[in-house]
């Protein structure tokens, strides 16, 4: 399975309620912070979300 690295690249502060959480749920809690989780459409659909604040990179 394909995995992906996620780096916030961007603060938080300023955004709406709905992307603090999804980049919560992504594991993320500090800038330049970055996880590997398994590639799937409901991690695909999060990214969509918060893609002007996170870097995604397939390992």
């Amino acid at each position: 399975m394909t995995k992906l690295q996620i780096t916030l690249t961007r603060s938080i502060i300023g955004r709406p309620e709905t992307q603090r959480k999804t980049v919560a749920a992504l594991g993320l809690k500090k800038m330049h912070q970055t996880v590997e989780v398994n590639d799937n459409p409901a991690i695909r659909g999060q990214i969509d979300k918060v893609s002007h604040l996170v870097t995604v990179k397939e390992v």
